[in-house]
């Protein structure tokens, strides 16, 4: 009888081992995958390994029985390094709305030109779009978000020059330099380059051809310099409003 007993306390003994050893084998598994997931890696790789692991391990709940949050579909690298040196991944925007954009910065210079307005109107061809720059507060008094009625029909010729067949998405931001407002109309620069921007869009859209829909606008205030705050010539360059003209793809 004794001998009975003891055979069975060693039978107890011998299987306890199982239940720390097969946390230790599910914790070791799980910084596998963590250390696995978080490097630069296949996704249809990892989904494959995450299938293999579910198979192994049948008969419990298995770590990786939930679905990736990445779609199968997608068999892109999770590296960034490279998506942006893959030359079938572009993140600007194609060559027929750069060509299109550059065609129409050319009609843009033009007028430029020939109202000799280069110390006031600035165009520059960027990976987002076409960017006007309205340069050291042509429509605008110190302190002041109106439209200078002298001024209004040059935003009048701007608003011409923004008609486009498909019409296109139009950003309006107003920027500033880092001179401190005051004034009791606004209690920030920030608040004075939003009213700028919205006054300036507004006169824009007195243009019946343009489709409001597709315009906003924008205040950064001092926060986005081109120059130096320190003198005064980079305080003016500072002092302007904005006007990127968005490529067709982003206009859905």
């Amino acid at each position: 009888m004794s001998r009975k007993k003891k055979h069975h306390h060693e039978e107890h003994v011998d299987e306890s081992w199982l239940i720390p050893y097969a946390d230790l084998l599910t914790l070791l598994l799980a910084l596998f995958i963590v250390l696995f997931a978080s490097s630069s890696i296949d996704v249809q790789k990892f989904q494959q390994l995450a299938r293999s692991l579910n198979s192994a391990m049948s008969g419990g709940t298995g770590l990786m029985e939930y679905p990736s949050p990445l779609p199968e579909e997608r068999p892109e690298s999770l590296n960034q390094e490279d998506v942006n040196n893959d030359p079938n991944e572009n993140p600007e925007f194609d060559k027929k709305e750069r060509s299109e954009l550059a065609e129409l910065q050319k009609k843009i210079n033009t007028y430029i030109d020939k109202r000799r307005l280069a110390d006031k109107l600035q165009t520059t061809l960027t990976e987002d779009g076409l960017l006007i720059t309205i340069l050291n507060d042509v429509f605008f008094d110190s302190g002041a978000a109106a439209v200078r009625l002298s001024d209004q029909t040059l935003a009048r010729d701007i608003s011409e020059l923004l008609v486009s067949e498909p019409p296109r998405n139009v950003v309006i931001s107003g920027h500033t330099d880092n001179v401190p407002i005051s004034n009791a109309q606004f209690d920030s620069n920030w608040h004075l380059s939003v009213m700028r921007a919205v006054n300036f869009m507004k006169l824009l859209l007195e243009n019946e051809k343009l489709d409001a829909r597709r315009f906003s606008a924008k205040g950064f205030g001092e926060y986005q310099p081109v120059d130096t705050n320190d003198t005064a010539k980079g305080r003016a360059n500072n002092r302007r409003v904005e006007v990127l003209i968005l490529p067709n793809e982003f206009n859905e």
